[in-house]
């Protein structure tokens, strides 16, 4: 019988945490593993975690989101589970979430993902999916072409095998989407979302037209620097296509913060130039601590020193611009 192993990346959430655990004890099909990648956590999840007998569980340095599931994803690999189900900790899945999932009769080698649908409502889909808006609109058992990785989604082996693993370097903001593409565009494997199978999700609040602290949103570093990722996934057979629709997105993000930030905009408009150069030349060293010490410690036009110097380099640029973004990636 295949065998089921069940990722969850955690990070100072422990109550959610045991909810999410509690929901996949508590599977119609039984899991036969449950893996939690604890991410560096400082409040009570690491004492948690070793009161619970029948949880495996990792510990390592806060390697955010796209750390966590490289390497809960590489361990389940390497230790022969069948089929990967991977979420984050502040979602949980419905009672027959995973023995819905695994009734389809497809191939192996198809993405496989939960609805993701509002906890606190429990019919509205959190994120755009297909043309409906509510679980009560759908007839059909499965929604093709939609899927919202890591929020319930099932890989078995094969992926891994074809793909690889995710890019651990990207941190947070983008990860889960240049391994989706990976998997759909450049492998063309089949996706879809399977109607029947519930995970339930915070409702999506953030919107980058609210106004944003500059001197603590660290995240917003990495929402820049990870969408040129994502465009070299997206458009692999065109790195031009990939660097001009970059290029795009860099002036649309200057006018949403033009237009709708009230606070430090010469500041968020010169800071854009940092993560577009790291971008540009795959510099994936940025942590949080020091983007947070960088942005507290510099004038309003330190960003234009750093795009000078990139440019002063522009033959390093190219390189970066058109070269493979494999990082730390390795089929299996």
């Amino acid at each position: 019988m295949d065998k089921v192993i069940a990722i969850v990346v955690t990070y100072n959430r422990q109550f959610l945490l045991s909810q999410c655990i509690f929901a996949l004890r508590n599977q119609t099909r039984k899991i036969d593993k449950i893996l939690v990648i604890n991410n560096g956590s400082t409040d009570q999840t690491e004492s948690w975690l070793r009161s619970q007998p029948d949880i495996d569980f990792i510990t390592q340095e806060n390697l955010g989101g796209a750390g966590g599931f490289y390497k809960g994803i590489k361990t389940a690999f390497e230790n022969q589970f069948t089929w990967i189900w991977l979420m984050d900790d502040d979602g949980y899945p419905k009672e027959d979430a995973l023995e819905m999932l695994l009734q389809c009769d497809d191939e192996d080698l198809c993405l496989r993902n939960c609805t993701v649908i509002d906890k606190d409502d429990k019919k509205s889909f959190v994120w755009k999916t297909g043309k409906y808006k509510s679980i009560e609109e759908v007839k059909d058992p499965i929604i093709k072409n939609v899927a919202h990785p890591f929020n319930g989604t099932l890989l078995h082996r094969r992926i891994i095998e074809k793909v690889g693993y995710p890019n651990p370097d990207l941190f947070l903001w983008g990860d889960e989407t240049e391994y989706f593409y990976r998997i759909i565009q450049k492998n063309k494997i089949p996706y879809y979302t399977k109607a029947t199978s519930i995970h339930y999700h915070p409702a999506s609040a953030y919107s980058f037209k609210n106004d944003w602290n500059f001197n603590s949103n660290w995240k917003m570093y990495y929402y820049i620097r990870n969408r040129f990722y994502i465009l070299k996934t997206k458009f692999s057979n065109s790195r031009l296509t990939a660097f001009f629709m970059y290029l795009g997105f860099l002036l649309a993000f200057a006018g949403t913060v033009i237009i709708f930030q009230k606070t430090n905009k010469l500041r968020k408009l010169s800071f854009i130039f940092w993560p577009m150069a790291d971008a540009f030349t795959n510099n994936c060293e940025a942590t949080p601590a020091s983007i947070l010490k960088k942005i507290s410690q510099t004038s309003p036009y330190w960003p234009f020193t750093i795009l000078i110097y990139q440019l002063k380099s522009l033959g390093i640029m190219m390189k970066g611009m058109f070269s493979s973004n494999v990082g730390k990636l390795k089929k299996a």
